[in-house]
């Protein structure tokens, strides 16, 4: 987008994490914001960091909150008027929320799926598909799809996890087709480690596993200003596709060049690690 300033835009999953980061920032580039998460504390929490930000500001940010599901399509539908009635438009969508699981899928509840999938890829459907109307009626627009690198390969444990941005990853690509030359922008995100608290809220049963992947991230993965700020740029750029993070780059080729071999490196991995099969 040429501009941000004066601009409104809904941000899910704003209560924590990339969509906390992601309202500050778009806040500092003047967006009036309309913050999306089934946590009511969290985002009044965020409105006052927000408003005490604002009034040491010279310009006031104008903020909406709402709590909903973005599972619920009846809830999401009804959002667009929220928002509209709020801020009179809608310029940019940011469908972020997300969850994850950490189990075989041998052990895996199928109800975890229907979890998971009804947040990570229905939310986004929801979001693309209530809101687009909305931004069609804009000079420009903008749609921000949080995918990941592991959009790009299949992990362990990470079966419904993997799909369900795989799945993210195809949509936004099907939109970037259909809205091409059009006034909106598809941008779809894929970042790698982000200290967020997606790991510590997962389901899965081996709270061992759950233990060291948290490890890992809390060493290892990057702040959510870091690739708040990355999408963020991808707004003012009009960029398709980001990969945040060196391992996001390096999936990304590693299945574009050797799809086969990478895979079994990852298969090869887990065996070594002792987790070849389901627990007795």
């Amino acid at each position: 987008m040429r501009r941000l300033a004066g601009r409104v835009a809904v941000v899910t999953g704003a209560a924590s994490g990339i969509g906390r980061a992601l309202a500050l920032a778009l806040a500092e580039r003047g967006c009036a914001l309309a913050l999306v998460d089934v946590d009511a504390a969290g985002l009044a929490a965020l409105d006052r960091e927000l408003a005490a930000a604002s009034a040491g500001a010279s310009r006031e940010v104008r903020v909406s909150t709402h709590v909903a599901d973005v599972a619920d399509r009846a809830r999401m539908a009804a959002l667009p008027g929220e928002v509209v009635a709020a801020h009179g438009a809608v310029h940019v969508l940011v469908n972020n929320a997300g969850v994850a699981t950490l189990d075989l899928l041998e052990e895996h509840p199928l109800e975890d799926f229907d979890w998971l999938f009804g947040i990570n890829f229905f939310g986004v459907l929801h979001g693309c598909a209530f809101f687009l109307p909305h931004l069609r009626a804009q000079d420009e627009a903008h749609i921000v799809n949080v995918s990941s690198m592991f959009g790009f390969v299949g992990l362990p444990r990470n079966a419904a996890y993997c799909a369900s941005k795989a799945a993210v990853r195809s949509l936004s690509e099907s939109l970037q087709a259909e809205l091409a030359g059009s006034n909106v922008c598809v941008t779809s995100v894929h970042p790698g480690g982000v200290k967020t608290s997606i790991i510590r809220s997962a389901r899965g049963r081996d709270e061992g596993v759950r233990a060291e992947v948290q490890g890992f991230f809390d060493r290892r993965a990057r702040a959510p200003e870091v690739a708040a700020q990355r999408i963020v740029r991808a707004i003012e750029r009009g960029s398709w596709r980001i990969r945040i993070g060196a391992e996001s780059v390096l999936a990304d080729w590693a299945k574009r060049i050797a799809p086969v071999a990478a895979q079994r490196a990852i298969a090869a991995r887990f065996r070594r690690a002792g987790g070849a099969g389901p627990a007795a």
